[in-house]
């Protein structure tokens, strides 16, 4: 996710629109709230942990699919071929 320009919005304006902060904080933006003109808080979208998980094995399953595409001999007959697979 690419992080915007970060955007300022008095807390009575935040409270308002919290929906839509919210979205736009989900789409990247950083939004920072603030009171009497000083930031108190900043909203971000929070990191999807699982994500980070599930790519890992993506590509841990990626690999060994690539590993056993480089074991597989396709000189012959596709029908030898796939019998030899159900052995």
């Amino acid at each position: 996710m690419i992080a915007l320009e970060m955007t300022e919005i008095s807390v009575a304006d935040a409270k308002n629109r919290l929906s839509e902060l919210i979205a736009r904080a989900c789409a990247g933006e950083e939004i920072a709230v603030t009171r009497r003109g000083k930031p108190v808080v900043r909203l971000v979208a929070v990191k999807n942990d699982d994500t980070s998980g599930r790519e890992a094995r993506i590509e841990a399953a990626l690999q060994r699919l690539s590993a056993l595409g480089q074991e597989i001999d396709l000189d012959g007959d596709l029908k030898t071929i796939a019998r030899e697979g159900l052995d």
